[in-house]
């Protein structure tokens, strides 16, 4: 059986909603909602963001620039502060779980075309599919 293309776009449409309307994402909305209620959260994030910035300043110079130890450990410490945050944590996780969903979804419809087919999964390091040194190079893809 062969679908036309606009039969296979009605049908991702339906695969869409899926996706929308599951446990995962809906979790991923509450949690992002949430997150973005939390008034303690926004100013820590917004708080990492001014540090992040000087620490790009630092970094220029590396540890030739007088702040660089100083900028570098409160930069650890505030995105530790991050980590640990209830309402950040809890939205990095419901945002993993939701990045997972789309990637087995990616992978089920690419492999079912072609074993062969690259899905990005976001870690190259552990992407068994993924091509070093690029196609025509005979890299470990198996491109000649």
């Amino acid at each position: 059986m062969s679908l036309d293309q606009s039969t296979l776009l009605e049908e991702s449409l339906v695969l869409a909603e899926m996706v929308a309307d599951s446990s995962v994402a809906i979790a991923y909305r509450e949690s992002k909602y949430n997150l973005e209620q939390d008034v303690e959260a926004q100013k820590m994030i917004a708080r990492f963001s001014k540090m992040k910035d000087q620490y790009e300043e630092v970094q220029r110079f590396g540890k030739y620039h007088p702040d660089f130890h100083t900028v570098s450990t409160q930069v650890r410490t505030l995105k530790r502060e991050l980590d640990f945050h209830e309402n950040i944590a809890r939205f990095k996780k419901a945002e993993k779980e939701l990045e997972n969903l789309l990637m087995e979804c990616s992978k089920i419809i690419a492999y079912s075309v072609s074993e062969q087919i690259k899905v990005p999964t976001g870690n190259p390091f552990f992407d068994e599919s993924s091509c070093s040194g690029g196609c025509g190079s005979g890299g470990s893809c198996g491109c000649a």
